[in-house]
């Protein structure tokens, strides 16, 4: 019996995090990146550009597999997108801002203590192909 509880414990609590609702007035907020920073739960990045760089990434990120917009559009300035573990479907938070004249990335996980890099190898891989595109 006691087995059986901790399955079902175990099967509620992956439950929860794949169904968890996210609400975007928590993660579609100001990055404040003020410089690149490797964070043990994400990163910050601060990279030269415009509107129409906003855009073009904004493409990118699109095209990765399990990401989703979960509030605001380039033309607002502010989009934060939601990208989901393939097995587990945790969720993690990237909010892209354009000021003046450059793009502010904060990608940070809601679940755990580490990121253990994901975040890193995603937004950097982002930023590549966006350079190799400009380029």
């Amino acid at each position: 019996m006691v087995f059986w509880i901790i399955i079902l414990l175990v099967v509620a609590g992956l439950a929860w995090i794949r169904l968890a609702p996210s609400d975007p007035s928590v993660w579609n907020v100001d990055p404040q990146v003020t410089a690149d920073q490797d964070l043990a739960s994400g990163v910050r990045r601060r990279v030269a550009g415009s509107e129409e760089t906003f855009e073009a990434l904004h493409r990118i990120i699109l095209e990765t597999p399990r990401t989703e917009v979960l509030a605001g559009s380039p033309g607002e300035g502010r989009v934060t997108y939601v990208s989901r573990s393939k097995w587990m479907g945790f969720p993690d938070y990237t909010t892209v801002q354009f000021v003046e004249d450059h793009l502010e990335l904060y990608a940070r996980q809601r679940f755990g203590q580490s990121d253990m890099g994901v975040n890193k190898a995603r937004v950097d891989g982002w930023l590549a192909t966006l350079a190799g595109q400009q380029g």
